[in-house]
C-alpha cells in the first residue's frame, strides 16, 4: 500500500469509530482526549462494538489489533503540522476550554486541511455556502472566536450519522454503534486535499475484519459528495427528532419524539429541506423524511444533546439556534422550530443558574 496517511483526531468517542475504520485501512491514527481515556486506549486500545447485517449480536474492535496504528495523548501531546488531515469530533462547546483551545488554534494555522464530524457545522464551513451571513449567526455559537484563525477553504464537514454512545458500564476506551450508517464528507475546495478523502474512503471501502473465522466487511463507511450541501441533510434529522427529545419536563427518546406525532416530525423535516434547498442544496443530496422515520425507530434513548442538558450542561450545540438564525436570513420560520429554541433555551438558562 502507498505510505500511509497520519490523521489527528480531536475527540475519542465519535473519533474512536472514525479512527478505527482508519487503522483497519491501515493509516496512522492519534487521538486527542483526556488523560484516563488517553491511557486506557494506549494500553487497552480504544474499542468499538458495532452490529453487522447477517451476523448476531455485535461484533468487537479493537484497535490493538488493526493494521494501522492507533495512539492517544493529551491537548499538547501533537503538533498539527506533523499531519495530513485533521479531524474535529468533539461538541462544539468543548473547543473554547482551555488546551483545546490553543491546539485549535495551531490547527488552523498549520493550515493542514481539516474535516469536522460535529453535528454544529464549524464556521469556517458555512463561511463556504454563499447563501449564509457567516457574521450574522456567531451569535449561535458557544465561542465563535476559536474559529477566526481558519481558512474556510481548508474545513469540510463530514455528516455524522452513524449513532454511538459510550455504555455506562463500561470503561471509558469502550464505544458502542447503534446506527452503522456512513460518514458523509463534503470535498475540500482544493482538488489535492480533496484527494487525501477520496484515498480514505476508497481504503476505507477494501478494508476487512479479520473475527478469527474469516475476513468481514464492516458498515460504517467514508463517502466522499462533490456538493457542500451533503452534510448538512443531518440538520433535518436534528431538528425533527434530536433537538425534539427536549421537553418542558425532561427528555424523551428520539424514537418518540419522531413517531409521537409523525405528521408534525414530518412538517419540521420537510420544512428544513426547504431551507437547504433554499440555500442551493439538491433534494436529491438530502435524505427522504420516511428513510430517517424508519432509523429512528432504533433510537431508543434520548439524543446526546437531550442527555447533556437533563444532566446539566451549561453550554450544548446549537444546531436548533442555527437553523432558525439562518431561516431568518432568508425570510423562513416555523413555528415549531421556535418552540424547540425555546425549550433549548429554557434548559440551557436553568442549567447556567445553577452552575453560577
Amino acid at each position: 500500500m502507498a505510505t500511509p496517511y497520519k490523521i489527528l483526531i480531536m475527540g475519542a468517542s465519535y473519533g474512536s469509530l472514525l479512527g478505527t475504520k482508519l487503522a483497519l485501512a491501515g493509516h496512522t491514527v492519534n487521538l486527542v482526549c483526556l488523560p484516563a481515556e488517553a491511557d486506557l486506549i494506549n494500553s487497552e486500545g480504544a474499542v468499538v462494538r458495532l452490529p453487522v447485517k447477517g451476523r448476531d449480536g455485535l461484533v468487537e474492535i479493537n484497535s490493538q489489533k488493526l493494521p494501522g496504528k492507533m495512539s492517544a495523548g493529551g491537548t499538547t501531546a501533537f503538533k498539527p503540522a506533523d499531519f495530513d488531515l485533521v479531524a474535529l469530533a468533539m461538541q462544539e462547546p468543548q473547543y473554547r476550554s482551555p488546551g483545546v483551545r490553543e491546539l485549535l488554534d495551531a490547527v488552523a494555522k498549520s493550515r493542514v486541511p481539516c474535516m469536522s464530524i460535529m453535528n454544529m457545522p464549524p464556521l469556517p464551513y458555512l463561511k463556504r455556502i454563499p447563501g449564509i451571513n457567516a457574521e450574522g449567526i456567531r451569535g449561535c455559537y458557544t465561542d465563535p472566536t476559536v474559529w477566526d484563525s481558519f481558512d474556510p477553504a481548508l474545513m469540510t464537514l463530514c455528516s455524522p450519522d452513524p449513532q454511538a454512545f459510550r455504555p455506562p458500564e463500561d470503561k471509558v476506551n469502550v464505544l458502542q454503534v447503534r446506527l452503522p450508517t456512513n460518514f458523509k464528507s463534503a470535498r475540500f475546495d482544493s482538488d489535492a486535499h480533496t484527494a487525501i478523502l477520496r484515498r480514505l474512503e476508497a481504503d476505507i471501502e477494501a478494508s476487512r475484519f479479520d473475527t478469527g473465522s474469516g475476513k468481514i466487511e464492516l458498515p460504517v463507511k467514508l463517502k466522499v459528495h462533490e456538493s457542500v450541501f451533503v452534510p448538512l441533510a443531518k440538520w433535518a434529522m436534528l431538528l425533527a427528532g434530536n433537538y425534539r427529545c427536549v421537553q418542558k419536563d425532561g427528555m424523551r427518546p428520539i424514537k418518540e419524539a419522531v413517531h409521537s406525532d409523525p405528521a408534525a416530525s414530518r412538517a419540521v423535516y420537510d420544512w428544513v429541506v426547504r431551507l437547504c434547498v433554499s440555500l442551493g442544496a439538491d433534494e436529491k443530496d438530502l435524505v427522504p423524511f420516511d428513510k430517517y422515520a424508519n432509523a429512528a425507530l432504533s433510537l431508543l434513548t434520548p439524543s446526546s444533546a437531550a442527555r447533556a442538558l437533563a444532566n446539566g450542561a451549561p453550554n450544548i450545540e446549537r444546531v436548533d439556534r442555527l437553523v432558525q438564525t439562518i431561516a431568518a436570513q432568508k425570510g423562513m420560520r416555523l413555528e415549531a422550530i421556535d418552540q424547540t429554541v425555546t425549550l433549548v433555551d429554557g434548559w440551557v438558562d436553568a442549567n447556567r443558574r445553577k452552575a453560577a
